[in-house]
Protein backbone atom coordinates (compact mmCIF):
# COMPACT_ATOMS: atom_id res chain seq x y z
CA UNK A 1 0.00 0.00 0.00
CA UNK A 2 2.83 2.37 0.92
CA UNK A 3 4.52 1.69 -2.44
CA UNK A 4 1.29 2.41 -4.30
CA UNK A 5 1.04 5.81 -2.61
CA UNK A 6 4.67 6.56 -3.51
CA UNK A 7 4.13 5.54 -7.12
CA UNK A 8 1.08 7.84 -7.30
CA UNK A 9 3.21 10.75 -6.06
CA UNK A 10 5.99 9.86 -8.50
CA UNK A 11 3.56 9.67 -11.44
CA UNK A 12 2.19 13.11 -10.54
CA UNK A 13 5.76 14.44 -10.90
CA UNK A 14 6.18 12.63 -14.25
CA UNK A 15 3.02 14.30 -15.56
CA UNK A 16 4.30 17.67 -14.30
CA UNK A 17 7.73 17.18 -15.89
CA UNK A 18 8.35 19.82 -18.59
CA UNK A 19 7.55 18.93 -22.18
CA UNK A 20 10.26 18.48 -24.77
CA UNK A 21 12.07 21.79 -25.40
CA UNK A 22 9.93 23.74 -27.91
CA UNK A 23 12.67 24.18 -30.51
CA UNK A 24 13.52 20.46 -30.44
CA UNK A 25 9.82 19.57 -30.76
CA UNK A 26 9.42 21.82 -33.82
CA UNK A 27 12.52 20.35 -35.46
CA UNK A 28 11.37 16.81 -34.70
CA UNK A 29 8.15 17.51 -36.60
CA UNK A 30 10.13 18.99 -39.52
CA UNK A 31 12.48 16.03 -39.67
CA UNK A 32 9.56 13.61 -39.81
CA UNK A 33 8.32 15.40 -42.95
CA UNK A 34 10.29 14.36 -46.03
CA UNK A 35 9.33 17.63 -47.76
CA UNK A 36 11.07 19.80 -45.15
CA UNK A 37 14.00 21.93 -46.24
CA UNK A 38 17.17 23.32 -44.68
CA UNK A 39 15.67 26.83 -44.89
CA UNK A 40 12.75 25.72 -42.66
CA UNK A 41 15.23 24.45 -40.07
CA UNK A 42 17.06 27.79 -40.25
CA UNK A 43 13.75 29.59 -39.75
CA UNK A 44 13.02 27.64 -36.54
CA UNK A 45 16.50 28.31 -35.15
CA UNK A 46 16.54 31.99 -36.21
CA UNK A 47 14.47 32.89 -33.13
CA UNK A 48 17.03 31.35 -30.79
CA UNK A 49 20.42 32.90 -31.63
CA UNK A 50 22.02 31.52 -28.45
CA UNK A 51 21.07 27.96 -29.41
CA UNK A 52 22.28 28.52 -32.97
CA UNK A 53 25.65 29.78 -31.70
CA UNK A 54 26.03 26.76 -29.42
CA UNK A 55 25.13 24.32 -32.22
CA UNK A 56 27.73 25.90 -34.52
CA UNK A 57 30.31 25.84 -31.73
CA UNK A 58 29.63 22.15 -31.23
CA UNK A 59 29.69 21.45 -34.98
CA UNK A 60 33.14 23.06 -35.16
CA UNK A 61 34.50 21.06 -32.20
CA UNK A 62 37.33 18.56 -32.59
CA UNK A 63 34.79 15.75 -32.04
CA UNK A 64 33.38 16.11 -35.56
CA UNK A 65 36.73 16.83 -37.20
CA UNK A 66 35.28 19.00 -39.98
CA UNK A 67 38.32 20.58 -41.72
CA UNK A 68 36.72 23.90 -42.74
CA UNK A 69 34.86 26.22 -40.39
CA UNK A 70 31.06 25.80 -40.39
CA UNK A 71 29.42 29.24 -40.21
CA UNK A 72 25.72 28.57 -40.87
CA UNK A 73 22.98 26.11 -39.91
CA UNK A 74 22.42 25.37 -43.63
CA UNK A 75 26.09 24.36 -43.95
CA UNK A 76 25.80 22.21 -40.79
CA UNK A 77 22.78 20.40 -42.27
CA UNK A 78 24.70 19.67 -45.49
CA UNK A 79 27.83 18.43 -43.67
CA UNK A 80 26.22 16.55 -40.76
CA UNK A 81 22.75 15.61 -42.01
CA UNK A 82 19.37 16.43 -40.50
CA UNK A 83 19.27 13.63 -37.95
CA UNK A 84 22.64 14.66 -36.58
CA UNK A 85 21.52 18.28 -36.39
CA UNK A 86 18.46 17.26 -34.36
CA UNK A 87 20.75 15.36 -31.97
CA UNK A 88 22.82 18.50 -31.47
CA UNK A 89 19.71 20.61 -30.88
CA UNK A 90 18.41 18.07 -28.34
CA UNK A 91 21.81 18.05 -26.64
CA UNK A 92 21.97 21.82 -26.28
CA UNK A 93 18.28 22.08 -25.26
CA UNK A 94 18.73 19.51 -22.47
CA UNK A 95 21.98 20.92 -21.10
CA UNK A 96 20.40 23.43 -18.70
CA UNK A 97 18.00 21.03 -16.99
CA UNK A 98 20.56 18.19 -16.84
CA UNK A 99 23.28 20.34 -15.31
CA UNK A 100 21.28 20.69 -12.08
CA UNK A 101 22.36 18.79 -8.94
CA UNK A 102 20.40 15.55 -8.48
CA UNK A 103 19.53 14.74 -4.85
CA UNK A 104 19.43 11.11 -3.77
CA UNK A 105 22.01 10.00 -6.34
CA UNK A 106 24.88 12.03 -4.90
CA UNK A 107 25.30 13.89 -8.19
CA UNK A 108 26.52 17.49 -7.78
CA UNK A 109 25.68 20.12 -10.41
CA UNK A 110 26.93 19.12 -13.86
CA UNK A 111 27.69 15.49 -12.99
CA UNK A 112 24.55 13.96 -14.56
CA UNK A 113 25.23 16.03 -17.69
CA UNK A 114 28.87 14.90 -17.95
CA UNK A 115 27.83 11.25 -17.50
CA UNK A 116 25.08 11.61 -20.12
CA UNK A 117 27.48 13.10 -22.68
CA UNK A 118 30.09 10.39 -21.98
CA UNK A 119 27.43 7.69 -22.48
CA UNK A 120 26.34 9.31 -25.77
CA UNK A 121 29.94 9.36 -27.01
CA UNK A 122 30.37 5.74 -25.86
CA UNK A 123 27.19 4.69 -27.69
CA UNK A 124 28.44 6.18 -30.96
CA UNK A 125 31.82 4.53 -30.38
CA UNK A 126 30.15 1.11 -29.99
CA UNK A 127 28.02 1.62 -33.13
CA UNK A 128 31.07 2.57 -35.22
CA UNK A 129 33.32 -0.17 -33.82
CA UNK A 130 30.74 -2.94 -34.33
CA UNK A 131 29.41 -1.46 -37.60
CA UNK A 132 25.83 -1.72 -36.34
CA UNK A 133 23.36 -0.57 -39.04
CA UNK A 134 20.22 1.48 -38.32
CA UNK A 135 21.50 2.70 -34.95
CA UNK A 136 22.18 6.39 -35.58
CA UNK A 137 19.40 7.44 -33.19
CA UNK A 138 21.18 5.81 -30.26
CA UNK A 139 22.97 9.09 -29.41
CA UNK A 140 19.66 10.61 -28.23
CA UNK A 141 18.63 7.51 -26.25
CA UNK A 142 22.06 7.49 -24.58
CA UNK A 143 21.89 11.23 -23.84
CA UNK A 144 18.51 10.84 -22.11
CA UNK A 145 19.01 7.39 -20.51
CA UNK A 146 19.10 8.85 -16.96
CA UNK A 147 16.53 11.63 -17.40
CA UNK A 148 14.28 9.73 -14.94
CA UNK A 149 16.70 10.60 -12.13
CA UNK A 150 15.54 14.22 -12.40
CA UNK A 151 12.09 13.09 -11.23
CA UNK A 152 13.09 10.27 -8.89
CA UNK A 153 15.96 12.02 -7.08
CA UNK A 154 13.78 13.62 -4.40
CA UNK A 155 12.00 10.32 -3.69
CA UNK A 156 15.33 8.47 -3.47
CA UNK A 157 16.47 11.11 -0.94
CA UNK A 158 13.46 10.36 1.28
CA UNK A 159 14.33 6.64 1.43
CA UNK A 160 18.09 6.82 0.96
CA UNK A 161 18.94 5.12 4.26
CA UNK A 162 16.86 2.06 3.36
CA UNK A 163 18.30 1.94 -0.18
CA UNK A 164 21.88 2.27 1.06
CA UNK A 165 21.41 -0.57 3.57
CA UNK A 166 20.54 -2.85 0.65
CA UNK A 167 23.49 -1.58 -1.41
CA UNK A 168 25.82 -2.40 1.51
CA UNK A 169 24.58 -5.99 1.26
CA UNK A 170 25.69 -6.14 -2.38
CA UNK A 171 22.39 -5.27 -4.08
CA UNK A 172 22.77 -2.97 -7.10
CA UNK A 173 21.56 0.59 -6.40
CA UNK A 174 18.91 0.54 -9.15
CA UNK A 175 17.55 -2.80 -7.84
CA UNK A 176 17.36 -1.40 -4.30
CA UNK A 177 15.67 1.70 -5.73
CA UNK A 178 13.02 -0.49 -7.39
CA UNK A 179 12.44 -2.60 -4.25
CA UNK A 180 11.98 0.46 -2.02
CA UNK A 181 10.08 2.78 -4.39
CA UNK A 182 8.25 0.22 -6.54
CA UNK A 183 9.72 1.78 -9.71
CA UNK A 184 13.18 2.76 -10.96
CA UNK A 185 14.67 5.74 -12.82
CA UNK A 186 14.91 3.77 -16.10
CA UNK A 187 11.13 3.24 -16.23
CA UNK A 188 10.51 6.86 -15.24
CA UNK A 189 12.84 8.00 -18.05
CA UNK A 190 10.96 5.81 -20.53
CA UNK A 191 7.65 7.34 -19.41
CA UNK A 192 9.05 10.85 -19.96
CA UNK A 193 10.23 9.94 -23.48
CA UNK A 194 6.82 8.39 -24.19
CA UNK A 195 5.18 11.61 -23.03
CA UNK A 196 7.46 13.45 -25.48
CA UNK A 197 6.25 11.15 -28.30
CA UNK A 198 9.67 9.59 -28.93
CA UNK A 199 9.86 6.47 -31.13
CA UNK A 200 9.17 3.22 -29.29
CA UNK A 201 12.68 1.80 -29.80
CA UNK A 202 14.22 4.85 -28.04
CA UNK A 203 11.70 4.55 -25.20
CA UNK A 204 12.59 0.86 -24.81
CA UNK A 205 16.33 1.58 -24.92
CA UNK A 206 15.96 3.86 -21.89
CA UNK A 207 13.55 1.50 -20.12
CA UNK A 208 15.87 -1.51 -20.36
CA UNK A 209 19.31 0.07 -20.03
CA UNK A 210 19.88 -1.51 -16.60
CA UNK A 211 18.02 -4.76 -17.37
CA UNK A 212 18.75 -5.53 -21.02
CA UNK A 213 18.28 -9.24 -20.38
CA UNK A 214 14.54 -8.56 -19.96
CA UNK A 215 14.35 -7.07 -23.47
CA UNK A 216 12.09 -9.15 -25.70
CA UNK A 217 11.94 -7.06 -28.90
CA UNK A 218 14.26 -4.70 -30.85
CA UNK A 219 17.05 -5.16 -28.32
CA UNK A 220 19.96 -3.62 -30.23
CA UNK A 221 19.49 -0.04 -28.99
CA UNK A 222 18.98 -1.06 -25.35
CA UNK A 223 22.07 -3.32 -25.59
CA UNK A 224 24.14 -0.41 -26.92
CA UNK A 225 22.91 2.02 -24.24
CA UNK A 226 23.59 -0.61 -21.56
CA UNK A 227 27.19 -1.07 -22.75
CA UNK A 228 27.66 2.68 -23.23
CA UNK A 229 26.49 3.34 -19.65
CA UNK A 230 29.12 0.91 -18.37
CA UNK A 231 31.79 2.55 -20.55
CA UNK A 232 30.83 5.99 -19.22
CA UNK A 233 31.36 4.72 -15.66
CA UNK A 234 34.60 2.97 -16.64
CA UNK A 235 36.11 6.27 -17.84
CA UNK A 236 35.12 8.08 -14.65
CA UNK A 237 31.83 9.80 -15.50
CA UNK A 238 29.03 8.94 -13.10
CA UNK A 239 28.58 7.53 -9.62
CA UNK A 240 29.87 4.04 -8.86
CA UNK A 241 28.63 2.68 -5.53
CA UNK A 242 31.35 1.32 -3.27
CA UNK A 243 32.23 -2.32 -3.65
CA UNK A 244 29.96 -2.97 -6.62
CA UNK A 245 31.62 -4.13 -9.84
CA UNK A 246 31.05 -2.19 -13.04
CA UNK A 247 30.48 -4.80 -15.69
CA UNK A 248 27.97 -5.34 -18.48
CA UNK A 249 25.40 -8.13 -18.58
CA UNK A 250 26.94 -11.30 -20.08
CA UNK A 251 23.88 -11.79 -22.29
CA UNK A 252 24.51 -8.40 -23.93
CA UNK A 253 28.24 -8.91 -24.50
CA UNK A 254 27.38 -12.27 -26.07
CA UNK A 255 24.71 -10.74 -28.32
CA UNK A 256 27.08 -8.00 -29.48
CA UNK A 257 30.14 -10.29 -29.63
CA UNK A 258 32.14 -8.17 -27.15
CA UNK A 259 35.11 -9.42 -25.12
CA UNK A 260 36.92 -7.71 -22.18
CA UNK A 261 39.68 -6.51 -24.54
CA UNK A 262 37.03 -4.87 -26.74
CA UNK A 263 35.59 -3.04 -23.73
CA UNK A 264 39.01 -1.65 -22.76
CA UNK A 265 39.58 -0.39 -26.32
CA UNK A 266 36.07 1.13 -26.47
CA UNK A 267 36.62 2.80 -23.09
CA UNK A 268 39.83 4.42 -24.37
CA UNK A 269 38.05 5.66 -27.53
CA UNK A 270 35.22 7.01 -25.36
CA UNK A 271 37.72 8.92 -23.21
CA UNK A 272 39.30 10.43 -26.32
CA UNK A 273 35.89 11.42 -27.71
CA UNK A 274 34.84 13.09 -24.45
CA UNK A 275 38.17 14.96 -24.32
CA UNK A 276 37.40 16.48 -27.74
CA UNK A 277 34.15 17.92 -26.35
CA UNK A 278 35.61 19.30 -23.12
CA UNK A 279 36.02 22.88 -24.34
CA UNK A 280 32.57 23.10 -25.92
CA UNK A 281 29.79 20.97 -24.54
CA UNK A 282 31.25 20.21 -21.12
CA UNK A 283 32.61 23.70 -20.43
Amino acid sequence: MENQEKIKRIMTQVRAFPGMPATAAKLLRLLEDSDSSASQIEEVLRYDPGLTANILKLTNSAYFGIPSRVSSIRQAVVLLGWKRLLQLVMTMCMSTVMKKPVPGYDLPGGELWRHSIAVSVAAETVVKALKIPEAEEVFTAALLHDVGKLVLGGFVSEDLQQIEKMVQKGIAFEVAEFIVLGIDHAEIGARILKKWAFPEDLVNAVNWHHNPETCDQQCTLSDIVHIANILGLMVGFGKVHDGLAVEPAAEVTDRLGLRPAHLEALAEQTREGVDKLTDTILA
